[in-house]
């Protein structure tokens, strides 16, 4: 674990007219039963297609967030070719791999109460189609953008969450990065958060990108049957962090209904 701030835990159930949510990722990996077969993407697909009718392959290539010194940064790196499936609007997809299902959920990101059914549909599909013996691991991300109207990074009235540099390094800073890791659940779980600045949308606007990753991290430590209880814990977990990450003046730029 990084050293930092300690974030003090809150329990809260706000929600927003603009909520800084860019991306929500779903991402089950599992034990398989029996070896991979080819033919699983194409019989998921001719279940969801009413829903994710758009179908393209990804070969080979990923695209993730790398922390560098001026914050984050696009890193393109390898990974295992996955089968998308695609909303009509493009507000959401579904990814398959060996062994993989991912669901993904884009702007607008409307509530969880939303999301997790079609979490529980899909993954209800995939476990009929390929059969998965258990989960080598399950995460639930939460990335959010939040912009600010700010000269310098004078950040203790939106976060709670920063890097704190020592009094007499009185010099203003153009970006950072910082991150923690919190354990859950007796050990078994984690999430991980972090925090930086990245390219912004707009000049004189800091964009600050604070992620929020919430993973099982022992295999096979809850059955195939249980996984929705999992969720419910990570979703949890991950909001709590959010509301504890933020200040009421953050609150107002995200338009919190009352």
């Amino acid at each position: 674990m990084e050293g930092g701030k300690r974030l003090k835990k809150v329990k809260m159930n706000k929600k927003y007219r603009n909520p800084p949510i860019e991306e929500v990722v779903c991402e089950f990996n599992f034990i398989p039963s029996s070896p991979w077969d080819l033919t699983i993407p194409g019989l998921i697909y001719e279940k969801v297609r009413g829903k994710f009718p758009q179908r393209n392959e990804q070969t080979g290539i990923g695209i993730q967030l790398e922390r560098t010194e001026k914050g984050f940064s696009p890193k393109v790196c390898p990974a295992p070719p996955r089968i998308r499936f695609y909303r009509k609007d493009k507000t959401a997809l579904l990814q398959i791999a060996p062994n993989l299902l991912a669901i993904n959920q884009l702007k607008p990101y409307q509530s969880w109460q939303k999301l997790k059914p079609i979490i529980n549909e899909v993954f209800q599909i995939y476990k009929d189609v390929a059969n998965p013996k258990g989960f080598k691991q399950i995460r639930l991300r939460y990335i959010n953008k939040i912009n600010i109207e700010l000269k310098s990074l004078e950040l203790n009235d939106y976060l709670n969450f920063y890097p704190e540099t020592p009094e007499h390094l009185i010099q203003p800073y153009s970006s950072f990065i910082s991150r923690i890791e919190m354990l859950y659940q007796d050990n078994r779980d984690r999430i991980l958060v972090t925090v930086g600045t990245t390219i912004p949308e707009t000049p004189n606007v800091t964009s600050i990108v604070l992620d929020l990753d919430y993973i099982m991290a022992e295999s096979e430590s809850i059955s195939i049957n249980k996984y929705e209880k999992w969720l419910d814990q990570a979703h949890s977990a991950i909001e709590e962090t959010f509301e504890s990450c933020i200040t009421d003046k953050t609150r107002f730029l995200f338009e919190e209904v009352k």
